[in-house]
């Protein structure tokens, strides 16, 4: 394990998590920690030259749906419950003098 996390980090990070841990836990947590940046600088080592960087996983294009208006133009009946409205629009009180 190359990647050694000091006991100062792990009251940092616990701090920022808002956890309170036990030594055990922080040990554990040390350990875990360690293992992860392992296993980044593992990845780190692959050639990656040639591979296109991407979003996401899956070839996805716009997953978004089409925007249909499906109510129309319904004012007239917005309106019907406005206090007061005048050419199409509420009337409200004046705020800015």
């Amino acid at each position: 394990m190359a990647n050694i996390i000091s006991d100062e980090t792990i009251e940092y990070v616990g701090i920022l998590a808002k956890l309170d841990l036990s030594n055990e836990e922080k040990e554990a947590a040390k350990k875990d920690m360690g293992s992860m940046l392992d296993y980044i600088d593992k990845l780190n080592e692959l050639d990656t030259t040639g591979v296109e960087p991407m979003s996401h996983v899956f070839p996805v294009n716009n997953v978004f749906r089409e925007d249909i208006v499906t109510n129309g133009d319904d004012r007239d009946n917005i309106l019907k419950n406005a206090p007061s409205s005048r050419e199409g629009s509420f009337v409200v009180p004046r705020t800015v003098d």
